[in-house]
């Protein structure tokens, strides 16, 4: 949710940011980036998670952009203790590395906005080709909604659901059938944990879900692999050809392109690297104008929290092919971009909180059952 706050003078207030980096050079080359626009000021820079944590209780800042790898405290003990006693917005920035890919998949769940991804080699001037996201994925995180971390050890498991009626469905013989429904979601910025709480909370007899996460190549794999850990269907990264199946869950690769093809009775999945559509590969649109082609009616399209408009056309496309359409609500969303745009062109059939969207996804498609 963007809400940016005006001076009396009709001026927006600067963002303050601090830049939390053991590098010298790093800490240089991001506030340079910052700085070099009007509505950013970097207030201040720290080499530790000590040093921080004095800095943000002298300086205030709006936005935190924290390395993920630290000395004396790592980036994600800090990052907890933030959460928890000070919420504050932060954009993590990480290497491109596969065990920096889960970490940085853990700061999103501890509550991280985002995330910006920095070369191994030639860091000054790599970094400096990612100045527009950088700049842009601050100034999204000074107006994104963040809450206090309450953590808990509490996580559905694969081999069971407990459904609300008490029932317990366990996995049964679920890998080979064919499904009938498709459930199409889309996500970009705080999708990673919308993703999660929904996943969480399907049972493992849902439908073929397939899913759009705007997210590069590196963090995808993790992605899926965190994903399946926590909920009862099975996840993966989507393959090119591979069948779409009852009670699994297929991931857009990063930098890859996901759409559905039908075959019969059945879908499969199709991966392309065709030019990105709304500044995005893997694009929600995409997905979305597949599955309205070829499932039309039997789908159930969903639109998660994030920054722009991909997804709108494609969930109106839904719509109109006779699909059930939902977004999640600006209140419990980081970003309303995706969601409000969709909202906007006339795609929507409903508006829900992030906590009442799975139960609503089985609900329809339990309506659709022949």
């Amino acid at each position: 949710m963007l809400n940016p706050v005006t001076l009396a003078d009709g001026a927006k207030p600067r963002i303050k940011v601090l830049v939390i980096d053991d590098s010298a050079l790093m800490r240089h080359v991001l506030s340079e980036i910052l700085s070099s626009d009007p509505d950013i000021e970097v207030v201040g820079v720290a080499s530790d998670p000590f040093i921080a944590r004095e800095k943000i209780k002298l300086l205030n800042p709006d936005v935190l952009t924290l390395d993920v790898e630290m000395p004396k405290m790592d980036g994600l003990q800090f990052l907890r203790n933030l959460m928890r006693l000070r919420p504050m917005p932060v954009v993590m920035v990480s290497s491109l590395t596969q065990k920096n890919a889960s970490v940085t998949l853990e700061a999103l769940e501890l509550g991280a906005v985002d995330f910006v991804s920095k070369p191994e080699i030639d860091i000054a001037s790599k970094l400096k080709e990612y100045a527009s996201e950088i700049i842009e994925k601050v100034k999204i995180a000074r107006y994104a909604t963040v809450s206090k971390l309450v953590e808990s050890n509490s996580r559905h498991s694969r081999e069971s659901y407990i459904s609300p009626g008490g029932i317990v469905t366990t996995n049964s013989n679920l890998n080979f059938k064919t499904t009938d429904q498709i459930i199409a979601i889309g996500a970009s910025t705080g999708g990673t944990e919308a993703i999660r709480e929904v996943l969480e909370r399907l049972p493992i007899d849902t439908p073929g879900t397939v899913i759009v996460q705007h997210i590069p190549g590196m963090f995808s794999g993790p992605f899926a692999e965190r994903m399946n850990k926590c909920s009862a269907m099975t996840v993966c990264e989507a393959v090119d050809g591979q069948r779409v199946l009852h009670g699994h869950a297929y991931i857009a690769p990063g930098d890859f392109h996901l759409s559905l093809r039908r075959d019969g009775a059945r879908y499969y999945c199709v991966l392309s690297d065709h030019d990105p559509v709304n500044r995005h590969r893997p694009s929600v649109d995409v997905l979305f104008h597949s599955v309205a082609k070829y499932v039309g009616k039997n789908a159930v399209g969903v639109i998660l929290t994030g920054m722009g408009k991909d997804g709108a056309e494609g969930l109106k496309a839904m719509h109109e092919a006779g699909a059930r359409t939902l977004v999640q609500d600006e209140a419990s969303s980081i970003v309303w971009g995706m969601p409000g745009a969709a909202v906007a062109v006339g795609a929507v059939d409903e508006i829900l909180s992030l906590g009442k969207i799975s139960s609503k996804i089985v609900s329809l498609y339990e309506e659709m059952r022949p």
